[in-house]
């Protein structure tokens, strides 16, 4: 089955669009929404431009839709996109990373029925601390690149996921309830290596912004 990959750059998307490939589904191309609102309910925004380095190393075509990022608007983007992609390169299906946003995936459903398209969710419901810990296991070198909760601050980012990032994680989860896994919004990622690479990306440049417990940090790689 053809599908398309609902791509931000970050861990979810990634580790998804794998677990889908093991299955057996054919990944033909991804699909990356780049929005202007950096506070968007939808889509990833901390370097989303480098997703087309990405792209290039998986070897697969990226369709790339531009958004405001209002709220509910912007799922008309995301819509055209997955339309185009269905037109080009004859999906049957779309893969996302969502683990339980209803809010994400009932959106990305309601498209995907709208299309007679199938809705591929890996990760929905995993365990959290289970997929951290899948994610080191199985050769995905992420780091993050944006912290949005109390008790992250500026030292997290450009941190890689590994197992001093979960013992730390779960102390600010059992703290202030943060979600592990940033489902929430908490922190946000970007994926160097992983299996689906031919070559590793490597960090060249950065840009850090931010104050007290929201922070960002924009890379260059290479």
């Amino acid at each position: 089955m053809k599908c398309a990959v609902l791509f931000s750059g970050g861990k979810d998307s990634c580790y998804a669009a794998w677990l889908a490939n093991q299955k057996g589904y054919e990944l033909s191309c991804l699909i990356s929404v780049f929005s202007e609102n950096p506070e968007s309910y939808m889509f990833h925004t901390p370097s989303i431009s480098k997703v087309k380095k990405q792209s290039k190393v998986m070897n697969l075509p990226l369709m790339i839709q531009k958004t405001k990022g209002e709220k509910e608007e912007e799922l008309k983007d995301l819509e055209v996109v997955i339309k185009k992609a269905k037109e080009k390169y004859k999906i049957e299906a779309v893969v996302t990373g969502a683990i339980q946003s209803n809010y994400q995936k009932s959106r990305i459903q309601k498209i995907c029925d709208k299309l007679n398209l199938k809705c591929i969710n890996p990760l929905w419901h995993k365990d959290e601390f289970e997929y951290l810990k899948n994610l080191i296991e199985n050769n995905f070198n992420v780091v993050v690149t944006g912290v949005f909760a109390e008790g992250l601050d500026r030292s997290w980012l450009g941190r890689k996921i590994d197992t001093k990032f979960i013992e730390d994680i779960k102390r600010l989860h059992d703290k202030y309830k943060i979600h592990p896994a940033g489902e929430g919004g908490e922190f946000e990622t970007f994926v160097l290596d992983c299996p689906l690479f031919e070559k590793p990306l490597e960090i060249i440049d950065k840009k850090i912004s931010g104050e007290r417990n929201s922070w960002r940090m924009e890379i260059e790689v290479e």
